[in-house]
């Protein structure tokens, strides 16, 4: 955080200073939620939890080396208070689970805080420090692109990305409030739940540049139609400034409902694809015997670059093309941006992390995320690695996509031909719930070897039971399955190699 004292923070916030908080302390520290993260020179955020207060924890984080809270009421703790905000500004948070045990406003009113923080400490960022803030929205394919484009971008200055998927109106925020002085990009992800939930987060660290990926299937029971979704995903470009101001809107020229978002912004359209004409695209795209995909990266005026990506699934050359547009919206070169993409590991968790086992039995976590999109492009990368193997079994352990609404049943059915097309030979449904019923029981129509168990305990037990030297198993749920849970034991039930090193372990295997 760029060093601000506590009087310019209440003044920003609307706050009061109580309880011994005096106006010229400096906050030199983070801001952080949670007091094991407290350092000296620290800001305490007081967050009513589900199983836990913030409040409670103010006086630990005092102890620990915090110079203040930002508090919904009184610890006794030197802090901000601050109190419900009836002017609306930056306040539209309330759908957020962050705010599930909010029953009296004060979540409301910190959340709020820490936003009008983020807001004036970017704005502060830009202005005095060159600051650039690159937003990344999309149905699907946030957080492996998020990470692609600050690899990217990080070769040309000190970048702030957050960790996993810190999307919200609490993690936005708080990504904010990392960047300091010598910091040259913010790459934020942006998501949504409602109309109007982007828009409020471009508020907080309004980008210059943006980028839609994708619109799809993910959250429609929200939204209720691809459309509502599309017009969700747009409001980042339309939060961007006009091209005479260096804003440059991303756009997927294969994606008709995204590359139809080019007239609501007044910012440079810059595009990239596979299919169509655009101004970033891959060519001659292969895969590798671990389905990690190598392509020719052309931009416009650039010369073309070869690339082979360490990431796993033939969607990552969507993402990766939209890292590396981005990169040449930053002023990034050609060459710079090809080295930096081929260099990336993915320092997100459970997305897509490919490892293999001493015996050659190949493991793809890909458990955080879940929808129609993934969920095929996660079948198409185990069916592609298995198909490579001798007598290799292909094993898709599933669990259900969450935020499908009235679709749930129907997405879910429609898997089942997607497992059947790509010849994977077992499936195993893991929860007690209508979405895994019916998946099984169109896998059984067509023929898939199906079980259907209530626990990822039960999982495991089954997939180790069966499980033979190169065979590969892809582990996919929404984040609430805790599907990650049957990838550990299946790891840890013989050393795993990791991903590194693959290349050794499959020259031996693939024939």
């Amino acid at each position: 955080m760029i060093p601000l004292t506590l009087g310019e923070i209440a003044s920003i916030t609307g706050g009061h200073l109580v309880d011994g908080a005096i106006a010229a302390t400096v906050v030199s520290g983070s801001v952080e939620f949670d007091s094991r993260n407290i350092t000296e020179g620290s800001l305490f955020i007081c967050l009513p939890g589900v199983r836990v207060d913030g409040h409670d924890f103010a006086g630990i984080a005092i102890e620990q080396g915090a110079v203040a809270c930002i508090e919904g009421h009184r610890t006794g703790q030197p802090a901000i208070l601050v109190e419900p905000d009836d002017s609306g500004e930056l306040s539209d948070s309330a759908s957020s689970y962050v705010l599930e045990a909010d029953t009296t406003g004060e979540g409301q009113a910190v959340i709020t805080a820490l936003s009008k923080l983020a807001r004036a400490h970017t704005a502060l960022a830009v202005e005095k420090h060159g600051l650039t803030v690159i937003g990344v929205t999309g149905s699907a394919g946030k957080t492996s692109t998020k990470d692609l484009i600050a690899s990217v971008v990080g070769q040309a200055g000190e970048t702030v990305a957050p960790p996993g998927s810190f999307n919200n109106e609490l993690g936005h925020p708080y990504t904010a409030l990392k960047v300091g002085p010598k910091t040259t990009f913010l790459v934020s992800e942006l998501s949504a739940r409602s109309i109007g939930n982007i828009a409020h987060l471009a508020r907080i660290a309004p980008p210059r540049i943006g980028a839609v990926l994708n619109v799809g299937t993910a959250h429609i029971g929200e939204f209720g139609s691809k459309e509502n979704i599309a017009l969700a995903k747009g409001e980042l470009v339309e939060a961007l400034p006009s091209a005479a101001d260096g804003g440059v809107a991303v756009l997927n020229a294969d994606d008709p409902l995204v590359i139809g978002m080019a007239p609501r912004t007044q910012a440079k359209n810059l595009t990239f694809g596979i299919e169509n004409d655009a101004d970033v695209r891959a060519t001659d795209v292969e895969l590798d015997p671990v389905a990690r995909v190598g392509f020719t990266l052309r931009i416009k005026g650039e010369k073309p670059r070869r690339i082979q990506l360490r990431v796993f699934g033939r969607h990552q050359v969507y993402n990766a093309l939209a890292a590396a547009a981005v990169g040449y919206a930053a002023g990034l070169d050609s060459e710079t941006i090809a080295d930096a993409l081929s260099e990336h590991v993915s320092p997100s968790e459970y997305r897509m992390d490919v490892r293999t086992r001493g015996d050659g039995v190949t493991v793809i976590n890909d458990s955080y995320n879940a929808n129609p999109d993934s969920m095929r492009a996660g079948i198409d990368a185990l069916s592609y690695t298995a198909a490579g193997r001798d007598n290799a079994h292909s094993w898709a352990v599933l669990g259900s996509m969450g935020e499908l609404g009235e679709d749930s049943l129907t997405e879910h059915a429609a898997l089942a031909e997607v497992l059947s097309n790509r010849h994977v030979d077992y499936l195993v449904a893991v929860g007690d719930n209508p979405a895994m019923e019916t998946l099984a029981r169109e896998a059984r129509r067509y023929d898939i070897n199906t079980e259907v168990v209530s626990t990822t305990e039960e999982a495991a037990d089954i997939v180790l039971r069966h499980l033979k030297p190169h065979d590969v198993v892809l582990v996919k749920a929404s984040n609430a399955c805790g599907l990650w849970a049957v990838a550990h034991r299946l790891l840890s039930a013989e050393e795993a190699t990791g991903a590194e090193n693959q290349e050794d372990t499959h020259s031996r295997e693939v024939k």
